[in-house]
């Protein structure tokens, strides 16, 4: 019997595939090196090899997944890497990072609604940017760019509250202390407005609020009130 769409739809996956490793094209591989530590990335490995291999690996904080660059490793032209997103929970946390560090970076911005042809470097919702944070602070919605020395680009994108779906119920998981405590801030400010509702009572049993808002905010499930 031939195996239809709806087929290959509804099959669950057997086996877990991890993306840990992206290739980016590099000129220089030492001024490379020196960005990547600059940011505050970790340095995993650093290989020579013979016929003027090379290979250096970095992985950001709190991320699952690598880049490597080096000698020898991709045929891709210097610089030709666009697109590279960096998930943050605090955007403008993350472009102050690194400006503090000396690396140039846009301003924060916001889709200009589904314009694929604008002039802007194009993003995920199209080729029109407009300065500042999403106004409706929405998740997905806020970005910052930049570049490395090669011209391989970049972008943070915030990210508060996940899609339906995308992250299981009882995966609550944080990659840093930086990015917990900016769960809890918003936790907090959405827990004033609970008590607000509530004729401003003290909530004796608001660590378990605080919790079950973190748990839905992160599975994007619909938040307590």
């Amino acid at each position: 019997m031939p195996v239809t769409n709806a087929n290959k739809t509804t099959r669950a996956p057997t086996i877990d595939m991890k993306l840990e490793v992206v290739v980016i094209p590099v000129s220089d591989v030492d001024r490379a090196k020196e960005f990547y530590a600059n940011l505050g990335w970790r340095l995993d490995a650093d290989f020579a090899g013979p016929d003027d291999y090379r290979v250096i690996q970095f992985t950001p904080p709190g991320s699952p997944s690598s880049v490597i660059f080096g000698k020898n490793v991709t045929a891709a032209a210097p610089g030709s890497a666009q697109g590279l997103y960096l998930v943050v929970s605090d955007i403008e946390a993350a472009r102050n990072d690194l400006r503090d560090r000396g690396v140039e970076v846009s301003e924060v911005f916001h889709a200009g609604g589904d314009v694929h042809t604008g002039p802007d470097e194009p993003y995920l919702f199209g080729r029109r940017r407009i300065g500042g944070a999403d106004p409706a602070h929405r998740s997905y919605r806020s970005y910052v760019s930049f570049h490395d020395p090669d011209g391989n680009g970049w972008l943070f994108q915030e990210v508060t509250t996940r899609l339906p779906g995308r992250v299981e119920a009882a995966d609550t998981t944080f990659t840093s202390s930086t990015e917990l405590a900016s769960a809890l801030r918003r936790a907090s400010a959405a827990h004033g407005e609970h008590e607000k509702r509530n004729g401003g009572q003290y909530d004796a049993n608001w660590p378990d609020w605080y919790a079950d808002y973190i748990a839905r905010e992160q599975a994007g499930q619909p938040l307590p009130v």
